[in-house]
This record gives structure tokens, C-alpha cells and sequence, in this order.
């Protein structure tokens, strides 16, 4: 089933987060395709504040590769921003497998850059620029 989320503007940003929260609710792996400024750290960002994340514990992890946060509930959640990754060793290096099956959230931006690593259950997640710039976040289970 195709399911479509439109974030008309950022002051829309938390209740497409909370929408999306609520309909992907179960799934663990979750990989965000889109380009360059369409908004995945941005929608990351918001996802994060809705579990609970304290807002200024949020950034990307474009140097790191990886950030560990604490939802509301003490629950890790993992961003990983794969954007420098130029070889897939650079993933499995930092233990990629390990935070993929420890059944704790994984939010990933870039993943085409590790596309061969992700398992089977990853719900792949497209964010498209519309022409009037909001935005049409979209996936298929």
C-alpha cells in the first residue's frame, strides 16, 4: 500500500512527524531517498522531537556518520547520515550491522550510499520537492 504524508511548510513539520510516527509505527529501519536540501534532516529532526529527543541533543551526523539520542522513554535511537561514505567497509567499520539488529530505532539519510547493506525490512522513505516547495514524503509496506 502507497502512502503519502504533504508537509505543506515547516510550521506543518510536527504533525506530518506525528502522522508518519503513527502509520509507520512498528517499523524500526527506516531510510530516507531524497536530494540534497530536500529536507531529510529536517524531518529527522522533527520525528526526534516528537519521541521526546531534547531538541538541542539533535544534529546531524554528517562527520560522525552516526549519533546515538534518548527518546522520552530512554530508548536509543540511532541517526546515521551517510552522505561522506564512499565504500561500504566505512559502514560495517562502525558496527552498522550491530545498531541495524539491535531492534532500537535506526533512522538513515543517504542510504543509496550503502543500498547493498540494508536488510530486506528497511522501509524506504522518498522525499520529494513539490513545485511550491512544500514537500510529499512517501512509502510503500
Amino acid at each position: 500500500m502507497k502512502h503519502e504524508i504533504i508537509i505543506r511548510d515547516l510550521n506543518d513539520l510536527d504533525r506530518a512527524a506525528e502522522q508518519f510516527l503513527e502509520e509507520t509505527k512498528g517499523q524500526n529501519i527506516l531510510a530516507f531517498f531524497a536530494p540534497m536540501g530536500a529536507g531529510k534532516t529536517t524531518f529527522t529532526t522533527a520525528l526526534c522531537r516528537r519521541l521526546g529527543v531534547r531538541e538541542d541533543a539533535i544534529s546531524s551526523p554528517t562527520f560522525a556518520i552516526v549519533n546515538e539520542y534518548r527518546s522520552g522513554a530512554g530508548e536509543p535511537i540511532y541517526h546515521f547520515d551517510f552522505y561522506r561514505i564512499t565504500r561500504l567497509e566505512e559502514a560495517l567499520d562502525i558496527g552498522f550491522y550491530d545498531y541495524i539488529d539491535s531492534g532500537c530505532l535506526c533512522l538513515m539519510e543517504w542510504p543509496e550510499n550503502i543500498e547493498a547493506l540494508l536488510p530486506e525490512e528497511t522501509l524506504r522513505i522518498h522525499i520529494r520537492v513539490n513545485p511550491d516547495e512544500s514537500r510529499t514524503v512517501s512509502w510503500e509496506d
